[in-house]
């Protein structure tokens, strides 16, 4: 009753605008997510990893040598979708005719990889990045949003609107849905599916990347950083694995949930709401709220 007692609109309001901030991050890492999926259907449990490759690029570029956030960034992209295309053409490529099981087992390994490689780099000691987002505080009437989680969420915000429209108008985009819905008919008009792989893989190690700076600019980065695609992946099971709308809604509700219950009941009751709120859907709907249902016949 006293945290209820103490709560005022103002509170409301900041707490909510902090949830959406941090949902805003994982509904740009669940659209990465999402990408790999539709193109693929492989069900990537690295791709919070390649998160944290993405925010150790940034750091080693902006950090390391000393480059500007306006050619660090794009760097720290072009490095991601390097290893994207990588990823794909040399672990997951040839297990795509395999049994799917092979092929998830294959990213369970992928994230001690990848954080072997990060901790033989940079070492597991956690990190700042240098301060590249605005300091002055954000006011929305007489509420207060830092100004690092403001700026992150309008960043993510532009960062998911490119997504939607490459993904509606450009050509490539197209390919890419075109391949989701029937790999053969794709083929058979002249659409180089195993490009449309790789393509998959790069864009989603870049928006991945993206999401990486965003997320480390906020908490720092560490080898450990890779556990938020734990809630990623709660994300787009809720918002369903082949559905960018849904990554985007679901994100921002969940870390809305998660903020609330945070400071309603105390931050050890956040996983269990998140929790809660991802059995109910796969009790009800198991393909996600926004997911394509699949009718398989007998």
């Amino acid at each position: 009753m006293e945290r209820w007692a103490q709560l005022d609109w103002i509170d409301l309001v900041e707490t909510s605008l902090a949830g959406l901030g941090t949902g805003s991050l994982m509904a740009l890492t669940g659209v990465a997510f999402v990408v790999i999926y539709k193109a693929t259907r492989v069900i990537n449990l690295a791709i919070g990893e390649m998160m944290m490759i993405g925010a150790f690029v940034f750091y080693g570029f902006a950090a390391g040598f000393q480059l500007p956030f306006w050619l660090a960034l794009p760097l720290t992209l072009l490095v991601s979708a390097v290893v994207g295309g990588v990823i794909e053409r040399t672990m997951i490529r040839p297990l795509l005719k395999d049994n799917p099981v092979s092929v998830f087992m294959v990213t369970i390994g992928l994230t001690s990889i990848l954080i072997g490689m990060v901790e033989l780099i940079w070492t597991a000691e956690p990190r700042r990045l240098p301060e590249f987002l605005p300091q002055a505080p954000i006011f929305i009437g007489e509420a207060l949003v830092p100004a690092k989680t403001g700026y992150s969420f309008l960043i993510a915000a532009v960062g998911i609107a490119i997504m939607l429209l490459v993904f509606a108008f450009w050509r490539g985009g197209v390919a890419l849905r075109a391949t989701a819905t029937d790999r053969a008919a794709a083929s058979s008009v002249g659409i180089n599916v195993p490009g449309v792989f790789a393509f998959s893989w790069m864009v989603a190690a870049m928006v991945a990347a993206l999401a990486g700076v965003l997320v480390g600019s906020v908490g720092g980065i560490s080898s450990s950083m890779g556990l938020f695609g734990l809630s990623v992946f709660v994300v787009v099971i809720v918002g369903g694995l082949d559905s960018i709308l849904g990554a985007l809604i679901a994100g921002l509700f969940i870390g809305w949930l998660e903020a609330m219950v945070g400071r309603l009941f105390g931050g050890e009751f956040k996983l269990l709401a998140t929790f809660s709120i991802l059995l109910l859907v796969l009790v009800v709907r198991p393909y996600g709220l926004f997911g394509t249902r699949e009718i398989e016949r007998l």
